[in-house]
């Protein structure tokens, strides 16, 4: 089996996030949920998943659609990467807690999760993708931090190519 990234994006800023990260890992597979059914994810033993956070540390509209099946989805066997857009500055009190919203998910479902980062350089104060002093994968501010979003990105395929590919 092989990688995949599986998206939602309804501004388009995940979706380019996700393109950048598959040309770091050599072009893998890409899929947007907004036209992708759930179950295909059942095709890959190792995902990179992804999406923003809406409205008061929400899924977005593609995620939401998608998440019942997505929670009967067995990922036991299978080790995942995550990456979550936000804003840190208009939305701090719960900055990319969508990628909590998954990562708590993929934890009960048993599959092994690479790709932790530093919470060091970002300014929120609250996420439920915060553990202690680590976000739960990659944390990308295209509002306030776009500077930053592309050494974030080599930085952390670097870190996960080992155990993602």
């Amino acid at each position: 089996m092989a990688t995949a990234i599986f998206f939602a994006s309804s501004t388009g800023n995940s979706e380019e996030i996700a393109n950048k990260i598959s040309a770091e890992l050599n072009n893998i597979e890409i899929f947007d949920l907004a036209g992708t059914k759930i179950e295909k994810i059942n095709e890959f033993d190792k995902l990179i998943l992804g999406g923003s956070t809406w409205g008061d540390g929400e899924l977005n509209d593609d995620w939401e659609d998608v998440w019942g099946n997505f929670c009967n989805l067995d990922l036991s066997n299978k080790t995942i990467a995550l990456f979550g857009l936000g804003d840190q500055e208009s939305y701090s009190d719960e900055f990319c807690s969508a990628m909590g919203i998954i990562y708590e998910q993929i934890v009960k479902s048993g599959a092994k999760i690479v790709g932790f980062t530093s919470t060091e350089g970002y300014y929120h104060d609250g996420s439920k993708a915060q553990i202690n002093d680590k976000f739960v994968g990659l944390v990308i501010d295209e509002d306030n931090q776009s500077d930053l979003t592309d050494e974030r990105i080599k930085i952390w395929v670097n870190e996960i190519k080992e155990s993602i590919l």
